[in-house]
């Protein structure tokens, strides 16, 4: 064997052993050190740390903030109607040695829907549809993060936040609820319209009196108006006639004529020694 080939395989030895001897933990992890499946040391900071090989092993964990979200589960509420509610709970691991005693190979989402469950049971059990629904959700959630951060605490579990995203009916009754919803704003609706229309009818009569007055005002008015002008007319022909009689009827045999005579088509047959041609070969004219 050469000398490089003897170099290079004591550099894979030291490679190997400081591979076997030497181990990282990710800034988002934290670690346990076992030797021979007893805990050594828990929660390691980021970094490069030393293990003897095959006497130590070490176990990551995942430190950052996890969510579990849960399927949506049906309570009853204190009126013992039932409510489907879904949420969900954000957690990390605070202590890993406890963490790791308490579950071990349990799934920490199990478990800590088993504790959710149960808070939320007890607490929706307490209050009203209203409440649930509206009124009382940001004081049941603070609740059940305190409930289920006292419960957790002993296993190495912070529940930083717990949030119900839907507070709903169940189905069927939704459906009943929006059936029941429908008709009585069907039954407003109808109302205003009832009261709508009975509105507009008062206001149409009350147009019609309005324009019926106008009209009769406007008619009585009217005659008054056309009785003056008729009266003022008359006297106007009254006081011309009396000016000058004969003038004033050789007038009107014009516009008689003129009315008959007018169209050059016409054909009148009459005695020239009527009443109607008295002024036909009369040279005394006004």
């Amino acid at each position: 064997m050469t000398r490089v080939n003897l170099l290079l395989v004591l550099l894979a030895l030291v490679l190997v052993t400081m591979s076997s001897t030497l181990f990282t933990v990710d800034e988002r992890e934290t670690a346990i050190l076992f030797r021979f499946g007893e805990i050594v040391k828990a929660d390691y900071e980021p970094g490069l740390h030393v293990k003897l090989p095959v006497v130590n092993t070490v176990r990551h964990f995942n430190r950052q903030i996890q969510t579990y979200d849960a399927k949506p589960v049906m309570y009853q509420t204190e009126e013992l109607k039932n409510v489907v509610v879904d949420a969900f709970v954000k957690w990390r691991i605070a202590d890993v040695r406890a963490f790791y005693i308490a579950l071990g190979s349990v799934d920490v989402n199990v478990r800590l829907g088993q504790i959710v469950n149960d808070i939320a049971r007890g607490e929706f059990g307490k209050r009203t549809v209203k409440d649930v629904v509206s009124g009382a959700r940001e004081e049941i959630m603070d609740i059940m993060q305190v409930e289920a951060n006292r419960v957790t605490q002993g296993f190495g579990v912070e529940v930083v936040d717990v949030r119900l995203k839907r507070v709903d009916l169940p189905p069927d009754a939704s459906n009943s609820v929006y059936a029941r919803m429908s008709a009585g704003r069907a039954r407003v609706a109808k109302g205003f319209r009832a009261e709508g229309a009975e509105e507009a009818e008062k206001i149409r009569s009350e147009a019609d009196k309005d324009r019926t007055i106008l009209l009769a005002e406007a008619g009585q008015k009217a005659q008054i108006i056309r009785g003056t002008g008729d009266a003022l007319a008359a006297d106007i022909f009254a006081k011309a006639y009396g000016a000058n009689e004969e003038f004033y009827s050789f007038y009107r045999s014009l516009e008689a004529y003129r009315q008959v005579l007018g169209n050059g088509d016409d054909l009148l047959v009459l005695k020239p020694e009527g009443e109607f041609f008295k002024y036909f070969g009369d040279s005394k004219v006004p």
